[in-house]
């Protein structure tokens, strides 16, 4: 189990940047590759960026990797593709 309490809004940008990141691995449209590109790299920096990794110092790196480790799963959403 986790020790780390991520907040709402970050958990969602690491689920959306893997939901892009899936997406990107499946599209032919070139047009559409460089719209998901673009998102990707928005929501790089978001989660980059967020203030909560400034309430755990030493600590991000860590909590970095549990957080892709606990948003990795895929989406209830995406499965019903």
């Amino acid at each position: 189990m986790s020790s780390y309490d991520f907040p709402d809004d970050l958990l969602q940008a690491q689920r959306a940047w893997y939901t892009a990141y899936r997406q990107l691995a499946q599209e032919e449209n070139p047009s559409q590759t460089t719209v998901l590109r673009r998102a990707l790299q928005r929501l790089s920096v978001r989660i980059a960026t967020h203030p909560y990794w400034a309430t755990i110092p030493g600590r991000a790196s860590a909590g970095r990797m549990a957080l892709k480790q606990r948003t990795w799963e895929l989406d209830p959403a995406e499965v019903r593709r």
